[in-house]
């Protein structure tokens, strides 16, 4: 039993050794470092959006009845005036026959008018008629004459209907979608029904990107676009924006503006409908010096000591602890943290800085090609704070 006490004491008083030890040297700490290099920096806003033709035109019919004969399918290649689909003119043709039924019957009516007229009037100059029998004759004849008229427009209109029965194509283009087929029957009672879609020229498209509020007063037409697609995943296309449109579109209280930004097609690749991943170029330079985005959120904590010696970034090395972001000063210049190879502590300095990608951020001034910046620190030991904590009650280790 005495001789069991004498080891735990032992061990006791070598871990009590240890950890003063550890608290009077505690363990260096190591930093993570990155190179400053030079490349090409370019600042872009990124959205999605839909490719849809420059002119896209709807064809319909203003009139109701069966299709009878279509003329153009999916991809038919259409000219302006060209007939894309016939209804059946029956109805409309025996509407027109009705209506010069009609016309006739009226002039027939007018010429009697007429002549009762002019028979009345001869009665009176002879005083054998009465002055009142005349007026009804006139204004049965003016009577007559509205009538014709009447009739004249409804056989004008009943022929509109009939030419309306040969559907024609307003543009030239390629029909992209047909929504009907023959013996169909489409009714025009309030809104015409759409028949086919052509677009003017799928060589010349357009894509309607949303962008969001933070990032639209940086866009202006003219600048270049690039973007991908699903269909074509590793390909780039090209772009230009050719607007951005005043008019908001808010979905669940997230405001975004329309930007159109015109794409040529062709070789035809691309097709109405496909979804665009856009990145919007807003600047770009080449052969910068350029520093990784880490650095500039970097800040050395005040606890520590002993700095380690310089050690660059080595791959599987445990992931760093996240530091607070210093605040850039009111001339605009940024601090940073550079450690040199024959240095243990890091040295703040001051930079101004150009665009960025998200990664890295062009340095405009105070850092030179090959210099080290420091990143992040990479603690070797715990900290007092991550030590972890007995509860309930101390056990004696035997």
């Amino acid at each position: 039993m005495k001789f069991l006490l004498i080891i735990v004491l032992a061990a006791l008083s070598a871990g009590g050794g240890w950890w003063y030890w550890q608290t009077l040297h505690p363990e260096p700490v190591k930093y993570q470092t990155g190179v400053v290099t030079r490349g090409d920096i370019t600042q872009a806003v990124t959205a999605t959006g839909q490719l849809n033709p420059v002119e896209n035109v709807t064809v319909g019919s203003q009139i109701s009845g069966n299709i009878l004969k279509l003329f153009a399918d999916y991809n038919s290649q259409v000219k302006e005036n060209e007939v894309v689909a016939e209804l059946d003119p029956a109805p409309y043709t025996a509407s027109v026959h009705m209506a010069q039924a009609n016309v006739a019957y009226a002039q027939a009516a007018l010429e009697l008018a007429q002549l009762t007229a002019n028979r009345k009037a001869e009665l009176v100059k002879e005083h054998a008629a009465a002055q009142a029998d005349l007026d009804t004759a006139v204004a049965n004849l003016h009577q007559a004459q509205a009538t014709l008229q009447i009739q004249q427009a409804s056989l004008e209109t009943a022929q509109v209907n009939l030419d309306h029965c040969t559907v024609t194509s307003p543009i030239s283009g390629i029909v992209i979608s047909r929504s009907v087929d023959v013996g169909e029957t489409v009714a025009a009672s309030l809104n015409a029904p759409v028949l086919f879609t052509i677009a003017n020229d799928l060589a010349k498209m357009q894509i309607d990107a949303s962008v969001a509020e933070g990032d639209v007063g940086q866009l202006e037409a003219g600048q270049v676009v690039n973007f991908t697609v699903d269909a074509y995943p590793y390909r780039t296309f090209h772009g230009v924006v050719a607007q951005v449109r005043n008019s908001p579109v808010t979905v669940q209280n997230v405001v975004t503006y329309d930007t159109v930004v015109s794409v040529n097609n062709a070789d035809l690749k691309l097709k109405p409908g496909m979804t665009a991943n856009l990145s919007i170029v807003l600047a770009q330079h080449n052969n910068v010096i350029k520093i990784p985005n880490a650095a500039l959120r970097f800040r050395p904590p005040e606890d520590v000591k002993k700095p380690a010696p310089y050690a660059p970034n080595v791959p599987g090395t445990p992931p760093p602890r996240p530091q607070a972001s210093p605040a850039a000063h009111h001339d605009g210049s940024h601090t940073i943290y550079v450690l040199a190879p024959d240095e243990t502590k890091p040295k703040p300095v001051q930079v101004r800085l150009g665009i960025t990608d998200g990664i890295y951020t062009e340095v405009l001034d105070g850092l030179n090609d090959g210099d080290v910046v420091v990143d992040s620190i990479l603690s070797t030991t715990p900290a007092a704070n991550d030590q972890p904590q007995m509860r309930g009650p101390m056990r004696r280790p035997f």
